[in-house]
C-alpha cells in the first residue's frame, strides 16, 4: 500500500513516521511508545533516528457494550491520569461506579504489564519526549498518554502516529507541544484498515524490542 492510503505493517509506518521526524536526530529526545501496538512502531523511529526507547503505560476504558468504544483511558504506572470521552459515557448511559470498575480492571493490566516489560527508567525532565502509537481513533489513550509524560516536565511534548482521525487530532493539538500524522483519512474507520498486516503485538515481541533497545550503546558511548 502506498503512504498516502496506508502501511503494509507497522515496522513501514514506523520508517514513514522517522523521515517526518528527522529533525529531532542529535536532540537529547526520547521515544517513547504506547504497548503493545506502538513498540514495533516506535522502535522504527528510535532506531532510525538513534534515540533511547521507553514506554508510556496507558488503557482504554471500552464500553461494556462495546470494547472498542473508548469511554475513557487511564496512563501513568498507577493508572492515576484519567481522560474521559464525555460525550461517549453520557450515551452510552455509563455511570460513575462502572467507570470506575473499568479503571480498576485496567490499572491491574498495567500494573502487570509492569512486571512484564519493566517499569520505565529514562528521565524526562528537560528532554524532548516524542510519544509514538500505531494509530488514534477517539484520541483518549493519546490524550491520557500525553499528560502523563507532561507531568515528568519535558522540555517539548510531541505526538506521532502513522494514522489518526481529524477530530482526534484536534483534541490532541491541546495536548501536545507538536503533532506529526502522515495519514488523515477524509473517513476514518478503525486504525488497522490501514494496515495491510495488523495482527495483535505479542508480549514476547515486546520484550525483545525492549532487550534491543536496552542494550544497544547510546551515542554518549560510541563518542
Amino acid at each position: 500500500m502506498s503512504d498516502l492510503e496506508g502501511y503494509t505493517d507497522r515496522t513501514e509506518a514506523g520508517i514513514v513516521l522517522a523521515r517526518q521526524l528527522e529533525a529531532y536526530r542529535g536532540r537529547d529526545a526520547v521515544v517513547l511508545a504506547l504497548p503493545r501496538g506502538g513498540v514495533p512502531v516506535a522502535w522504527e523511529v528510535a532506531e532510525s533516528l538513534d534515540l533511547p526507547l521507553d514506554l508510556v503505560f496507558v488503557r482504554k476504558l471500552g464500553a461494556p457494550s462495546n470494547p472498542e468504544v473508548a469511554l475513557a483511558a487511564i496512563a501513568g504506572l498507577r493508572g492515576e491520569v484519567l481522560v474521559r470521552n464525555a460525550d461517549v459515557i453520557r450515551a452510552s448511559g455509563c455511570d460513575a461506579a462502572t467507570l470506575e470498575g473499568l479503571a480498576a480492571r485496567e490499572r491491574e493490566v498495567i500494573a502487570d504489564r509492569i512486571k512484564r516489560y519493566g517499569a520505565p527508567g529514562l528521565p524526562l525532565a528537560g528532554r524532548v519526549a516524542i510519544i509514538v502509537d500505531d494509530g488514534v481513533a477517539t484520541g483518549a489513550t493519546m490524550r491520557a498518554a500525553l499528560r502523563a509524560v507532561r507531568a515528568a516536565g519535558p522540555e517539548e511534548l510531541v505526538c506521532a502516529v502513522p494514522v489518526a482521525s481529524e477530530d482526534a487530532l484536534e483534541a490532541i493539538r491541546t495536548e501536545a507541544d507538536r503533532v506529526i500524522c502522515p495519514l488523515v483519512p477524509s473517513y476514518f474507520g478503525a486504525v488497522g484498515a490501514y494496515y495491510t498486516y495488523f495482527g495483535q503485538v505479542p508480549d514476547a515481541e515486546v520484550a525483545q524490542i525492549l532487550a534491543t533497545a536496552q542494550a544497544r550503546p547510546s551515542r554518549k558511548d560510541r563518542a
